[in-house]
């Protein structure tokens, strides 16, 4: 081994604590601003520079084409650290599946016992019980006989699972008051959470605006809201839903969010699927056939269209729990939308300021709250 010896020259080395917290603020700065983050990473001071270098040597960033990337390792140290900031403020409980008010087998014992039924686990046989039966039958007979009509089994909390997808606005203003930053962090989190505890639910992200599609988890931390690119009162346009790329981005289209969000349930197989909508304010854009229409102000065509796509998802047995977020307003024709399509659906309803969003959501995940609830 070969060593180079050059003088010091006092400047502090780089230690890996110094590394990591370097790399929280360089990913703080990627979920505000995404991919111009990452291309503003270019022009950093040298000691900056050799800072990124260390963290792409370390597997964490990634250079292509000569432009920064980030790599599946970040994305998961992004997505851990994004849950242990929102369990921070959160009181969570331990278990490793959703508890549902129905007894069954799996879970944790409760107080009680049934009969045995044919393929039930023997593991659960509750031996106390069972000799009581076989007692009360035989009497004080010797040696004890038992049948299948004595056995007993412990009653448990029944355990089930959840294929969930987040419905992500992204229209222009998202962009208020961290509204995005907040609503990108919870979906990272949420991520983790399942990945960690959660093995057997899913999770699928669909990002909404003028039109939607599926966002993938190695591309949420780069997501950010549509610029807003049209300022006039009044808008209707229509346009072939084959160049909707060429219409302004920035409106909000819950409709075809909400059937993307049914379709990917379709393919998933937990027992519970829900649908959480982020989102803070009325729908502006919807689907007509083979057109992009886009309205502003809100019109009731689009409220009506939503709606039906709304119907349609809870047919289709998946339950719509919606995080209206309000930091700067109280929309009574938004609330109005949204306690309109709660009651239709017979789904839930949050109001609450992008600040709490991560605990509401995270709650109402591992509890499965089923209440309207204002949070101030």
């Amino acid at each position: 081994m070969q060593y180079d010896y050059t003088e010091w020259d006092g400047s502090e080395f780089v230690d890996q604590q110094k590394l990591m917290e370097f790399f929280g603020q360089v990913m703080e700065f990627v979920l505000q601003y995404g991919q111009q983050a990452l291309d503003a990473m270019e022009r950093l001071d040298p000691e900056q520079a050799e800072m990124l270098q260390q963290l792409v040597e370390q597997g964490l960033l990634e250079k292509v084409k000569g432009r920064y990337r980030l790599t599946p390792k970040a994305v998961s140290m992004m997505e851990r650290k994004a849950l242990m900031e929102v369990f921070a403020n959160l009181s969570a409980g331990t278990r490793d599946a959703h508890d549902t008010p129905h007894a069954g087998h799996g879970g944790e014992r409760t107080e009680g016992s049934r009969p045995y039924q044919f393929g039930d686990p023997v593991s659960e046989l509750d031996l106390t019980a069972t000799l009581k039966n076989a007692l009360a039958r035989n009497g004080a007979n010797c040696p004890i006989q038992l049948n299948e009509s004595d056995l007993e089994l412990y009653l448990s909390q029944c355990k089930t699972s959840v294929s969930l997808a987040i419905l992500l606005d992204m229209s222009g203003s998202m962009a208020r008051f961290g509204r995005f930053f907040q609503a990108k962090k919870v979906a990272m989190a949420m991520h983790a959470l399942i990945r960690q505890r959660f093995s057997d639910d899913t999770l699928d992200i669909v990002g909404f605006y003028s039109t939607a599609e599926p966002i993938d988890e190695t591309r949420l931390p780069l997501l950010t809201p549509k610029r807003v690119t049209v300022f006039d009162y009044q808008v209707s346009m229509r346009v072939p839903l084959a160049e909707a790329d060429r219409a302004p981005q920035h409106f909000t289209n819950l409709q075809m969010g909400l059937r993307l969000a049914r379709q990917a349930l379709a393919r998933r197989g937990g027992e519970n699927k829900i649908i959480f909508v982020i989102t803070d304010g009325e729908p502006t854009a919807h689907v007509e056939g083979d057109e992009l229409v886009l309205l502003y102000p809100p019109d009731r065509k689009t409220t009506a269209t939503t709606l039906t796509e709304a119907l349609a998802v809870t047919r289709a047995g998946c339950r719509i729990a919606t995080f209206a977020l309000i930091d700067d307003y109280y929309y009574m024709d938004w609330v109005g939308f949204v306690d309109q399509m709660t009651k239709l659906t017979r789904g839930v309803s949050f109001y609450c300021g992008s600040g709490d969003l991560a605990g509401c959501i995270m709650e109402s995940y591992l509890s499965g709250k089923k209440r309207k609830t204002f949070i101030s």
